[in-house]
């Protein structure tokens, strides 16, 4: 079906965006509605609206597989279904030119068998006062996307690191902070990985990339990078790029600490760096399934709310719905209202109602669509 379609008059239509879903268990059937409604309030004035292409598989939690399953192999066997299954899924995304998916928390060890394979890293933005630290966290190699082999007592864990892939990492990195900084003004390079259990060869990569792109690259050990944020902190303008042995254990202290947020409230995003994929970028939630939430409409929304208005004003055109969507959330908390764990008592249900009567949709504007942010079938 083509992308557009004639209007009487002769005109091309607008184009409609795609975009697509991921739904994991846990929490995440509540949160995909969260996001659907959302979305579709930010985008309702667009003429042709959104489609969500929603995966047809609900992938497991972690805390779903342990508890349908005991057998170890049944639980190795579901995981790698699962991986496969996403992974064609966003290949199938990516190859009908959508550029965008959200996607509610999966079992992490399928998560990172398909940030291996599409060569994921996850980017977002810290800021303090005048201070900005831009995080590259290297999703596609080391020990997360290793795969096991078990044995009676015992798991074999087998992982990679490679000077295609740490390269890719860091030249996109460096794109991207640049985007993020147009005057091209960073202002300290640092890459925190466990590089001396690499006989040298990873530092020797990243010496010889430096010198290729003319800049300087600081690699340090993760504990002295730690102790050099207590000591001294990070200049403005850090590009930090992180293996994501050190970067998933920082990255909460690092939101605390240059983000001014919870993690509960965060959303982040995952652009896939394979050649084929486009540059697809799938947006999540950095809180987990919340698995013990389930079903009772109290899981915190906030995170999800500011993912769809992320993916209304990046990839459907919608200007502003960022700003818009702070400002409604800044009302409710005037308000006090909020679920639980932030200290309300209002469900998930109550808390997206209340932002969407404070959404102030006048406010967001449309602009002209790009080929490249659309898709379809």
């Amino acid at each position: 079906m083509p992308l557009a379609q004639r209007s009487p008059e002769g005109t091309p239509a607008a184009a409609q965006p795609v975009i697509g879903l991921a739904v994991g268990r846990g929490t995440g059937a509540e949160l995909a509605g969260v996001f659907e409604r959302v979305l579709g309030a930010l985008t309702a004035p667009l003429p042709a609206g959104v489609r969500i292409e929603r995966s047809p598989r609900l992938y497991h939690s972690y805390v779903s597989l342990r508890r349908e399953h005991e057998d170890v192999a049944r639980i190795q066997e579901l995981t790698a279904e699962d991986a496969d299954h996403y992974e064609r899924f966003c290949r199938a995304l990516s190859a009908a030119g959508t550029r965008a998916v959200f996607r509610t928390a999966i079992n992490a060890q399928s998560l990172y068998l398909v940030r291996r394979r599409l060569r994921a890293v996850k980017v977002d933005l810290l800021t303090a006062g005048p201070t900005s630290l831009l995080l590259v966290r290297d999703q596609a190699q080391g020990f997360y996307t290793g795969e096991n082999r078990h044995a009676p007592g015992e798991v074999v864990r087998t992982l990679t690191f490679s000077r295609e892939v740490t390269e890719a990492v860091v030249r996109h990195a460096l794109e991207r902070a640049r985007r993020e900084w147009p005057d091209g003004d960073v202002g300290r390079i640092v890459m925190a990985y466990k590089f001396h259990l690499l006989d040298g060869a990873f530092d020797a990569w990243v010496d010889g990339l430096a010198d290729r792109l003319g800049v300087r690259i600081e690699v340090f050990q993760p504990d002295t990078v730690n102790r050099n944020l207590l000591a001294h902190g990070l200049p403005d303008r850090t590009l930090l790029i992180a293996g994501n042995e050190w970067a998933d254990i920082m990255h909460v202290m690092l939101l605390d600490r240059f983000g001014s947020d919870r993690q509960e409230n965060r959303c982040t995003e995952n652009v896939c760096l394979d050649p084929g994929m486009g540059g697809l970028v799938e947006y999540q939630t950095v809180h987990g399934s919340a698995d013990d939430l389930a079903g009772r409409d109290l899981v915190n929304p906030v995170a999800t709310v500011r993912a769809a208005a992320l993916v209304a004003e990046r990839h459907c055109g919608r200007t502003g719905a960022v700003r818009a969507t702070e400002t409604a959330l800044a009302a409710l908390t005037e308000q006090g209202v909020g679920t639980p764990d932030l200290g309300g008592r209002h469900s998930t249900t109550a808390v997206v109602d209340a932002l969407l009567d404070a959404l102030d949709v006048t406010a967001v504007g449309t602009a002209p669509q790009s080929a490249a942010l659309v898709g379809g079938s």
